[in-house]
């Protein structure tokens, strides 16, 4: 059954930079120039494939317009902002740990986080049933008071809390980036009214955040869960993460809109992660939790690209989550697919079984706050 879909887009979105980098290290002797790990090139190709197969004319338009300090101001703090914007002028400066950013480049995080409120307004109001926002600079590590991670603010956060100014009462955000999400974590850390749930690579990015004991404090205690899952992980755990942690929370929780930060650096062959996945698994968990949002939300689901930077395979990714929140069939096979669906390592081994294990422990404490 095919779903109204927004699609986030705009071309500007291309045009942030980070500056002169390799990698992630800036390119000054001894390292040579060449490009930061965050280019446009992995984003630009998702769009580039919609287009050539004909998918995009299927999603609905939500022209991206830029936030307000006022819609900022309900998860950032306004001095981290003023900073922000004093920065915005300069050749090139950094929001906080590996966050660098040029000249203009606040000026499309605004641009992308009020792209994200539109879409939020359109679900709402019933216009469109759930959204995929396609934007840089991405948004999940990007905490209340600091940037980190290649994010200025914190899209899907501003999302959520757009949300909530708007009249609902719960709301729920699942992470599946590699990197944890710390971002919305720490920001909605004593917030009862928002569950946050984070899958990723334990001790990677941030690396002093995302451990398992981690559960939100004060009002907010036991509305964070994170599953840290150990570096080499494959659709086993993610599986097992995704069937007894993070669907179970959902239905504890029963949010009435369900956000995701989606990232494609979990897949097999990304640079900046150390995981198996391939884009069926992705369409899998695309599609449970379109069917949670479907259960709890009336299907409202609002989600925000994050990391992938593997330009040859992100954009099939990406595909298949668009394919399964719209019900639209692209036609498109994955090149790639039977590739990483086949490759050893995706049966669950001890020690992931422990990461999710201990996690799942974490749902009792769920269910009481939740009552």
């Amino acid at each position: 059954m095919t779903a109204r879909t927004g699609f986030v887009w705009h071309e500007t979105f291309m045009w942030h930079s980070q500056g002169k980098f390799s990698g992630l290290f800036p390119a000054i002797f001894p390292v040579q120039p060449g490009h930061h790990y965050e280019t446009p090139e992995s984003k630009r190709r998702i769009k580039n494939l919609f287009d050539a197969c004909g998918l995009t004319r299927h999603l609905a338009p939500v022209d991206p317009r830029p936030a307000s300090d006022a819609e900022l101001e309900r998860v950032h703090a306004p001095a981290y902002l003023a900073q922000l914007a004093r920065d915005n002028e300069l050749p090139e400066a950094s929001a906080g740990f590996d966050a660098p950013f040029t000249r203009g480049s606040f000026d499309l995080a605004r641009l992308a986080a009020g792209g994200a409120i539109e879409a939020v307004t359109r679900i709402l109001a019933g216009d469109l049933d759930n959204a995929y926002m396609l934007a840089r600079p991405v948004g999940h590590h990007a905490e209340s008071a600091i940037g980190k991670g290649f994010c200025l603010v914190n899209n899907c956060a501003i999302a959520a809390a757009h949300a909530l100014a708007s009249g609902l009462d719960r709301v729920a955000m699942v992470d599946v980036d590699v990197h944890h999400g710390n971002g919305a974590e720490e920001i909605f850390w004593r917030d009862p009214r928002v569950l946050t749930i984070s899958v990723h690579q334990d001790r990677w990015f941030p690396p002093d955040t995302g451990d398992v004991s981690a559960v939100g404090e004060g009002a907010g205690h036991g509305t964070n869960l994170n599953i840290p899952l150990p570096a080499g992980s494959g659709w086993g755990a993610y599986r097992a993460a995704l069937d007894e942690v993070i669907i179970p929370a959902l239905d504890a929780f029963k949010p009435q809109m369900l956000f995701v930060p989606f990232g494609f650096d979990a897949g097999a062959q990304d640079p900046l992660g150390r995981m198996i996945l391939g884009s069926n698994h992705f369409r899998h968990i695309a599609t449970a939790l379109k069917a949670a949002a479907a259960r709890h939300s009336g299907g409202r689901l609002m989600v925000t690209h994050e990391g992938g930077y593997n330009e040859a395979t992100t954009p099939f990714m990406a595909l298949a989550v668009v394919e399964a929140i719209s019900g639209i069939a692209s036609g498109v096979t994955d090149p790639y697919g039977e590739i990483m669906d086949t490759m050893p390592g995706h049966d669950i081994l001890a020690h992931q079984r422990e990461a999710v294990d201990a996690a799942r422990l974490n749902l009792e404490l769920l269910r009481a706050t939740a009552g």
